[in-house]
């Protein structure tokens, strides 16, 4: 198991960064009183991404996310 995990961990590794650096803006904005859209746009884009995580890891362990069909 371990190592099936992380392989899924290594392979979806570019997007898993991407998410975190998505996140990492988004708080950075809001501690930063950045304007409101702001904040929203990088709170959307953050929330896409870590989907795309979740869905992308769905895949590949065989079950396809429900957006999937």
């Amino acid at each position: 198991m371990k190592r099936s995990i992380e392989g899924l961990a290594q392979a979806g590794e570019p997007l898993i960064r991407e998410a975190i650096e998505a996140i990492r803006a988004y708080q950075d904005a809001a501690d930063a009183g950045a304007p409101v859209e702001e904040v929203r746009r990088l709170k959307l884009q953050a929330d896409s991404l870590y989907q795309a995580v979740i869905d992308y890891q769905l895949l590949v362990s065989g079950s396809p996310p429900s957006t999937i069909q």
